[in-house]
């Protein structure tokens, strides 16, 4: 039977900071569970536990025998080629049978009756009848159909290197198989047929991954690590189904802190009228000295009950207050209107070997999203209208401020502080408006950091912030989901509706584009 991949209290620390705190975890056959989170939050690390890479500084994990894991670098040295690369991925199997040849011929003593069981359910997980035709559907699924075998490992780019690592995993069909990142240089084709094959696979799957498309379609299950009160939350179900009942809990929670604040000010308005009846400075008539004394000390008592009572409530609903939930990542409005008409307009624009684009208009309101394939001038294209790559034939509005947040952030000054780099950029004044720590872009440990000793996420982060406190006319987006977590994605994408002026926006995210309610471009 086929084991659970189970992990208990595990501890991890880098740096004097725990990465991971107590964190426990048990996946068992059948389930595919999706870690998800802000950069930082432990995602990588806890594979890397999980998977046996890394020791926990605290706790234990128990994993299945037959466990594979997607690594960073493939465990091949360049020499290597991908024909070995596929004969070990097709070791086991070939293994299963060549034991199964064996023990058939024993099988008639029941000495060997347990042991051909055993090795009959292997080459059944591992569909070792059909490994190696299986193994070229999934070379031709992750665009590697057409890789020569005999190539080495060092004549393979990147993205053909982490695909054929991935390849192999899948065609070895593991009991448990851990995944970082695999949509990375995956195109839309390539996605949705690894999507199909782990959704196949009878074992255990933990993958860690900010797309969002991808983790909807595998995903049985989720787990949020970033920081909660009582731990990481574990969600039975897709990611679309996840994505509502984070909603709905919000929404609750907001309905929750609206009616506490109601209650709040209504005990705070009944003090206020009691104590002014504490002394009503009624006059006494002569006739009733002694009832009136009476009168007033009844009164008096019944005034200070009702104090103290109100007093009680409202020390109780201050103490166990909900507290205001976070606020939602918004674009602070723009007061400096423009003319109308088109903010850009591009005509005939041609960069040797990068673009060729005949018109575009951009006008205020517009929604524009570029697709293409790599290399088809998306990024080439925001250059363009942002200036920061001269062209002929572009015309821009005078006074149009425009912004891009390029998918390669850098700072003129590495040295100066999140903190410090956010306020020499936008002043007093407007940093006053919107302070950076009410963004949520970036963790309060990080604000004093040098923005030089920031990760590409937390750059990222940083450049997102300057746009979305001081808002252009036009904004240029390239690739603005990479590096941000998928909670963070969700809340871009709501701000981009009555976000600024216009927005141009290139990106292969599949959960952006499905959902993209503007106009397209593909180049």
């Amino acid at each position: 039977m086929a084991e659970a991949l189970v992990a208990t209290e595990l501890v991890r620390g880098f740096g004097g900071r725990r990465v991971l705190d107590g964190v426990s975890l048990t996946a068992a056959p059948g389930h595919r569970i999706g870690l998800i989170g802000e950069n930082g939050a432990g995602k990588s690390t806890l594979l890397r536990l999980l998977a046996g890479v890394d020791q926990p500084d605290g706790g234990v994990v128990t994993r299945p025998p037959d466990l594979g894991f997607l690594r960073q670098e493939m465990p091949f040295p360049d020499s290597a080629t991908v024909a070995q690369v596929l004969d070990d991925a097709l070791a086991e199997a070939r293994e299963d049978l060549a034991e199964l040849e064996r023990l058939g011929a024993l099988v008639a003593d029941p000495a060997y009756l347990e042991e051909y069981s055993e090795r009959l359910e292997l080459a059944q997980r591992h569909e070792a009848w059909d490994a190696d035709r299986r193994a070229g559907i999934v070379l031709d699924g992750l665009g590697l159909g057409e890789v020569a075998h005999e190539r080495t490992l060092g004549s393979l780019s990147g993205g053909q290197r982490r695909r054929l690592d991935l390849a192999a995993l899948v065609i070895r069909r593991p009991s448990a198989l851990l995944l970082d990142e695999p949509t990375n240089h995956l195109d839309d084709d390539a996605a949705a047929f690894l999507e199909e094959q782990l959704r196949a696979l009878p074992g255990i799957v933990v993958l860690a991954s900010h797309d969002r498309a991808f983790l909807d379609a595998v995903c049985t299950d989720l787990v949020d690590l970033d920081p909660a009160v009582d731990g990481p939350v574990r969600f039975g179900g897709t990611y679309s189904e996840y994505l509502r009942q984070k909603r709905a809990d919000r929404d609750r929670w907001e309905r929750r802190h609206a009616e506490e604040q109601e209650e709040l000010a209504a005990v705070r308005d009944s003090l206020g009228l009691i104590a002014g009846r504490v002394a009503p400075n009624r006059a006494m008539r002569d006739s009733d000295k002694m009832g009136y004394g009476v009168r007033a000390n009844r009164v008096q008592s019944q005034i200070s009950r009702r104090v103290r009572n109100a007093t009680r409530r409202l020390e109780e609903l201050e103490r166990n207050a909900v507290p205001a939930p976070p606020r939602p990542l918004r674009f602070a409005p723009d007061t400096v209107a423009l003319q109308a008409g088109d903010l850009v307009s591009l005509r005939q624009i041609r960069v040797p070997g990068r673009l060729a684009l005949d018109f575009l208009d951009v006008r205020d309101g517009d929604r524009l999203l570029v697709t293409g394939a790599n290399g088809a001038g998306k990024s080439t294209l925001l250059l363009v209208l942002a200036g920061r790559l001269p062209a002929e034939g572009v015309r821009r509005q005078p006074g149009v401020r425009i912004g891009l947040l390029d998918q390669d952030t850098s700072f003129a000054n590495p040295r100066l502080t999140a903190r410090a780099t956010y306020g020499r950029a936008l002043g007093a004044e407007r940093i006053a408006q919107v302070p950076l720590e009410s963004l949520g872009l970036l963790h309060k440990w990080d604000l004093g950091k040098p923005v030089g000793a920031l990760s590409v996420g937390q750059q990222r982060r940083l450049a997102l912030a300057l746009l979305v406190a001081d808002p252009p006319h036009l904004l240029l987006l390239d690739e603005p989901t990479n590096h941000l977590s998928p909670t963070l994605c969700d809340e871009l994408e709501d701000a981009l509706g009555p976000g600024p002026g216009a927005i141009v926006l290139a990106s292969h995210d599949r959960w952006l584009r499905n959902r993209w309610e503007g106009a397209g471009i593909r180049l």
